[in-house]
């Protein structure tokens, strides 16, 4: 069920000199060779997306949109082939791998339909006179997605991009880079013209410091590290190319004394261990009033600890194994970080097996403010429960990271989601769930957690510019 992997260039697959094997994390043996772009490749890439975006750039809104819209079509009707593929590269459980297919085709979907609505408008000026402003795509984009999500992550940055009538070079992940080449298989299919979506792969480092700086590249997407967006950034700015990132996060949940203290432990634990905690906005740092806090921390505790962990590919998993060989060994110090600076393990805390990159699902208890998971996103299937006073504590903790991502918290009083809305420093907050985004909603963060922002209304905002034409009707 894996597919064969191959750069996509000019609406043309190619293979390459070098390569570098896929590992299945559950069992750690090879699934595929991924070829790796050459400089070659790189200004092939260029050239067809230069291209192509003179076609796409020219094409109807109207057209684009059909064009998308057939794609995801095909992307629905591939569903359990794309989620298998998923599943073997990346170890999510099968039927999460699923609905990460339907949520990118959901993606693209959307963005079809705001393809349509790039409005701009007219401003009223004097008689013979006119003040128009119009929206228009930006150029070609190059693009970074990152191996937790391998289909919604590409499919978010190709989908805002082609939408507004963008070209695209996406440089995918080497671990998890199956989703992306399905995405391509499904609009060559679908009729999108050569050059318009171009996909490669290779050291990130040469890629991104080889494409950022071309005079063609007109916006760097990524999504990714605080650490590696901050440099792409430095890349971006010395060619004055505008960015949109989404960064780290490290989302706090506040549980206020009013909540059911069994019902929000049971949705936590659950979330927090959704593609084994490794997503940007996965809940990790509950901060738990005192009064319920021992409830909510048993039920959770014992939540976690009885989750399903095994091969993601069997009925009833879970929790698969962590997407590679590094997670494992960080995991484990940021625990014995914790331990050592007195914090409680409730559950967990070790390596699951002896095959497989797998994780015990980790509950820390009692956290003291200075160890390293109380600061360090950990990207994994851990979670820190910490008892607080009063929501003003529950937000000061909340606020004292450099990121801002998502956050949630479980309440019912409206004096307190009042407080929340103003003060929590997130670009995305739940309350009473734990989803952090749709496709019809922005996705963002603040502070070091990025800017800019897909999805929604403004998820087209960064791939288009904005151009103001001033028309006299005589010389003037």
């Amino acid at each position: 069920m894996y597919p064969e992997l191959k750069l996509f260039i000019a609406g043309e697959w190619r293979k390459t000199y070098r390569d570098m094997p896929v590992v299945n994390p559950a069992n750690e043996k090879v699934l595929g060779s991924l070829p790796m772009a050459s400089t070659s490749d790189l200004d092939d890439a260029l050239n067809a997306a230069e291209q192509g975006f003179r076609i796409w750039s020219r094409t109807s809104p109207r057209e684009r949109s059909d064009t998308i819209l057939r794609a995801a079509k095909l992307m629905r009707e591939r569903q359990e082939e794309i989620a298998r593929s998923i599943t073997l590269e990346l170890g999510k459980p099968l039927q999460q791998a699923r609905l990460e297919v339907i949520r990118g085709a959901e993606f693209f979907e959307w963005d079809a339909g705001e393809a349509m609505r790039t409005y701009g408008r007219i401003i009223p000026a004097a008689q013979g006179h006119k003040f128009a402003v119009h929206h228009i795509p930006i150029g070609v984009v190059a693009a970074f997605s990152p191996w937790n999500f391998p289909f919604s992550q590409p499919a978010r940055k190709i989908a805002g991009a082609l939408a507004s009538g963008c070209s695209i070079i996406l440089k995918a992940a080497e671990e998890t880079p199956a989703g992306a080449v399905h995405i391509a298989r499904a609009f060559q299919d679908a009729g999108l013209p050569p050059g318009v979506l171009n996909l490669v792969f290779g050291n990130p480092a040469e890629i991104s410091g080889y494409l950022i700086p071309q005079d063609p590249v007109r916006l760097v997407a990524f999504t990714g590290s605080t650490t590696v967006g901050r440099h792409l950034t430095t890349l971006a700015s010395e060619n004055m190319t505008p960015v949109l990132m989404e960064l780290g996060g490290h989302a706090p949940v506040i549980v206020c004394e009013d909540t059911d203290a069994h019902l929000a432990a049971t949705f936590g634990a659950i979330r927090k261990l959704r593609n084994s905690g490794q997503v940007c906005t996965s809940p990790t740092r509950f901060f738990v009033h005192e009064s319920i806090f021992e409830a909510f921390a048993t039920t959770f505790t014992a939540r976690a600890a009885a989750t399903i962990v095994g091969n993601p590919m069997d009925d009833g998993i879970e929790m698969g194994p962590t997407a590679n060989d590094r997670r494992v060994p960080v995991l484990t110090d940021l625990v014995e970080d914790a331990r050592a600076k007195g914090a409680t393990v409730a559950t967990g805390g070790t390596r699951y097996g002896n095959t497989g990159f797998f994780f015990q699902p980790t509950v820390l208890m009692n956290v003291p403010e200075d160890a390293r998971i109380m600061q360090e996103e950990p990207f994994g299937p851990i979670a820190v429960i910490n008892p607080v006073a009063s929501l003003d504590e529950a937000i000061a903790q909340a606020n004292s990271v450099p990121y801002g991502l998502a956050g949630y918290a479980f309440t019912n009083r409206a004096d307190y989601i009042d407080q929340m809305i103003d003060e929590v420093e997130v670009g995305n907050l739940s309350i009473n769930t734990l989803e952090a985004s749709m496709p019809e909603t922005p996705f963002g963060g603040v502070k070091s957690s990025g800017y800019g922002r897909e999805g929604g209304s403004e998820g087209l905002d960064k791939y288009m510019t904005v151009k103001h034409v001033w028309h006299s009707a005589k010389i003037s």
